[in-house]
């Protein structure tokens, strides 16, 4: 009986802690369920115009997403299982949003939709004007001239004191005056004083016949190259001598062995044609070929790129290839025209005021002249027989100085102490009494400056 009291008696304390612990956890499960509804009454209240229909749909949303006591200790399990329910929210209030959404896009709408600048053309390079007195720069042969004309507009486009005159004329040449008679022309053009400087390129049309003398001469026989030779001269002849300069640009490259070969003979033709009659010749044969000295369509243009320097028929010159030629020829054209109004053709003598200016020297007959000995190489008589050494030895000695000629070799060595050609055997003026009286008495004295 003793030990039946205390046994009961710890029954009943686990009795009352169990009861109890079932009354914490309904309350607390009360308290949620409470909070959850007030939860979504509040929120059905905030929205006093929306239908009742609206507000259950929230209030079962609410409950479907209330979490129990055993989520709060276990974790969500069922809401990782179960799909998210969506809001639904009220129209009015997805209005409004809209309403904001739309404001809020609408200016980056407007700088999405912003229509983009329109391409358009460079402006126009504004036009130099060219002062009265600028020189006048004329360029005459046939389609490659009008090509060369074009290119050195676009090099002197600002440049007020020269003006390009274009005179190509369009399959001409030397070859058909019966189509267009260029010595007649170029006489015209000299009447007419209508340019300061002649720039010359003309022969892709020349490999034709030459009718002469009733007869047809064959391109680039004996006969045709000598009548050529005699046309080329004469047109330069006419310029030179209305104190025109002239410059010829040869012809570069061309495609196909014949034709290619006949330009590179008739360049030929004009380079010593133009070196005989005293014409500046600029030689652009070799600035169009290729690595490996062949014909080539591309090259270097001035700017170093790899272009195109041909147009479709690989004979005219594309507008970087007419460039190109302009830049070489631009050297030429400085020396006659130097910036300023008007040409000079006075070429500076560089002994002139200087005692050497005396000195025997072959006359100075033009650029042209020499570039022609460059060419040709030495000038050798054909007629004049040299002396040989054994006529040398033989020969008479020279006359006395007593006739009148020449000098002995001890006058030519003498010279006095201190000056740069003594070497250390001079003489002093002031000890040579014996020479002063054997001196002629005409002749006047040496002075020490005349000696020095």
């Amino acid at each position: 009986m003793t030990n039946a009291r205390p046994i009961a008696g710890r029954v009943r304390d686990r009795s009352l802690i169990r009861a109890l612990t079932h009354g914490l956890m309904a309350l607390v499960i009360l308290v949620l369920v409470v909070t959850d509804l007030g939860m979504a009454t509040a929120m059905a209240e905030d929205l006093p115009g929306a239908p009742i229909a609206t507000r259950e749909r929230i209030e079962v949303a609410q409950v479907q997403r209330r979490r129990t006591l055993m989520d709060m200790l276990f974790g969500p399990r069922e809401e990782q299982q179960r799909p998210p329910v969506q809001e639904v929210r009220p129209p009015v209030q997805q209005q409004q949003r809209r309403q904001q959404t739309q404001q809020r896009s609408a200016p980056q709408q407007q700088q999405r939709r912003a229509p983009a600048p329109q391409a358009a053309l460079p402006p126009p390079t504004p036009t130099v004007e060219k002062n009265e007195d600028a020189t006048r720069l004329a360029v005459f042969g046939d389609s490659m001239a009008s090509d060369l004309a074009r290119a050195l507009e676009r090099a002197y486009a600002e440049d007020p004191n020269i003006v390009i005159i274009g005179q190509g004329v369009g399959s001409s040449g030397f070859v058909r005056d019966d189509f267009f008679n260029w010595p007649r022309t170029i006489g015209e053009q000299i009447t007419a004083d209508s340019f300061d400087l002649a720039v010359v390129m003309i022969g892709i049309n020349d490999r034709q016949p030459i009718s002469q003398n009733g007869q047809s001469l064959a391109p680039l026989s004996d006969e045709w190259v000598a009548a050529y030779q005699t046309r080329v001269s004469g047109f330069i002849e006419q310029l030179r001598r209305a104190n025109k300069p002239v410059i010829w640009v040869g012809l570069p490259p061309m495609e196909g062995g014949g034709y290619g070969q006949a330009m590179a003979q008739i360049s030929s033709i004009q380079r010593l044609a133009s070196y005989a009659a005293g014409a500046e010749f600029v030689d652009i044969y070799e600035r169009f070929l290729d690595e490996e000295g062949r014909f080539s369509a591309f090259g270097p243009d001035i700017s170093g790129q790899r272009v195109r320097m041909r147009k479709d028929d690989n004979i005219h010159l594309s507008a970087a290839g007419a460039d190109k030629v302009a830049f070489y020829l631009n050297q030429s054209i400085r020396l006659f025209y130097r910036g300023g109004g008007g040409i000079s053709v006075d070429v500076a003598d560089a002994l002139e005021g200087t005692d050497a200016q005396s000195m025997l020297r072959p006359p100075y007959q033009g650029l042209g002249q020499i570039r022609l000995l460059e060419v040709a190489g030495a000038v050798i008589s054909l007629t004049n027989t040299q002396r040989r050494a054994g006529d040398l030895i033989s020969a008479s000695a020279s006359p006395p100085r007593d006739a009148g000629t020449g000098f002995s070799l001890e006058d030519l060595v003498r010279a006095p102490e201190g000056r740069a050609d003594a070497f250390g055997v001079g003489f002093v003026p002031d000890e040579e009494g014996e020479d002063d009286e054997e001196a002629d008495p005409t002749e006047p004295p040496l002075s020490e400056a005349s000696l020095r």
